[in-house]
């Protein structure tokens, strides 16, 4: 059993904020999710941080946690129901030994000839095998990922992925196909991983860092409690030359010094499809050009800002040296600030 109350395994303080134990949370997950993390013991790390996560983020089981901290003998009106189990053996809270535990039942093994059972335990300190909530029968029983002895009839936890999509999937709505490796509630209250393939659909219009909610396609929840939901980050891959700023878009355009100077019409190959565009005369190397509504088509569509860039040809060849050289006599007068 682990040495460390709930508090210590998620590396905050006793009374740390809602938002505080949350964050903190994710950063373990993140740490020690067996598909990132070279830990061995990476599997029994993860649930022991969802046990304690699942305890303190409930309100209710967080109080009943909290007076077992400061009273772990306590009986019929007390919170000794996460006492040992909790993780408090050799805590400065004083909370028993699961050598104590046996003492008092003898040293069999569970369940065996001889031996103590868990209902001897339950009623030990005070909590009966079974209880009723709202006139239905409920099995009670410590539940590894619910945090103590309780109603198993909990929801599983949310899961928190990303995906990388393409800009044109945004732009017309997609359909992607999505592995991961999920973690699925064992019988016997372990945590082991399975790959699940899940077929998503790209939102039309959604922006960089929004995200998926799928309903029920999180962990699974224990007895007959719902499973979790799984919350998919979206990031948005595109080319180089373009940037994203919100439901805006800007790309960058490369264009001739004739063009710039005389002005032309042009096609140019943009996420809302190849669109013809007039370059204004004298354009300079930087301007921007707004196309409007031809950004991210959301809810409030984007423009599109198209970033001229002057590209000067190479001289390769007499002809067009003799063509700079009569540019050059023909600019002869333009002052041009350094």
């Amino acid at each position: 059993m682990a040495e460390k109350n709930y508090y210590d395994i998620l590396g905050v303080k006793k009374d740390a904020t809602d938002a505080e134990i949350k964050k903190k949370y994710r950063k373990l997950v993140r740490q020690f999710h067996p598909d990132v993390s070279d830990d061995p013991d990476a599997d029994s790390k993860i649930a022991e941080i969802n046990n304690a996560y699942e305890t303190i983020r409930d309100k209710d089981k967080r109080a009943e946690y909290d007076a077992m901290l400061d009273n772990p003998f306590a009986g019929q009106g007390g919170a000794g129901g996460f006492g040992g189990f909790g993780g408090q053996a050799g805590t400065s809270q004083g909370g028993f030994r699961w050598e104590d535990i046996k003492g008092q039942f003898g040293d069999g093994e569970a369940f065996g000839d001889g031996g103590f059972r868990f209902d001897d335990i339950f009623s030990a300190f005070g909590r009966g095998a079974r209880g009723s909530a709202s006139g239905r029968s409920q099995s009670q029983g410590f539940d590894p990922f619910g945090g103590g002895f309780g109603t198993q009839d909990s929801k599983g936890q949310d899961q928190h992925a990303e995906i990388t999509v393409d800009l044109s999937s945004v732009y017309q709505g997609d359909d992607y196909s999505i592995k991961l490796n999920v973690p699925v509630r064992q019988p016997n209250g372990e945590v082991s991983y399975d790959n699940k393939t899940l077929k998503i659909k790209i939102p039309k219009g959604i922006t960089d860092g929004k995200q998926i909610r799928l309903s029920g396609q999180g962990a699974a929840g224990s007895s007959n409690g719902k499973n979790g939901d799984l919350f998919l980050k979206v990031k948005i891959r595109h080319d180089d030359n373009i940037r994203i700023e919100g439901a805006d878009v800007y790309q960058t355009v490369n264009i001739a010094p004739w063009e710039a100077a005389l002005g032309e019409k042009i096609n140019v190959s943009t996420p809302a499809g190849t669109l013809g565009v007039t370059i204004p005369k004298n354009s300079k190397s930087g301007s921007n050009l707004r196309l409007k509504g031809k950004g991210i088509p959301a809810k409030q569509a984007g423009d599109l800002y198209l970033t001229l860039n002057i590209i000067n040809p190479d001289v390769s060849s007499d002809a067009a040296r003799q063509a700079y050289e009569q540019l050059k006599q023909a600019f002869a007068g333009t002052t041009i600030n350094r």
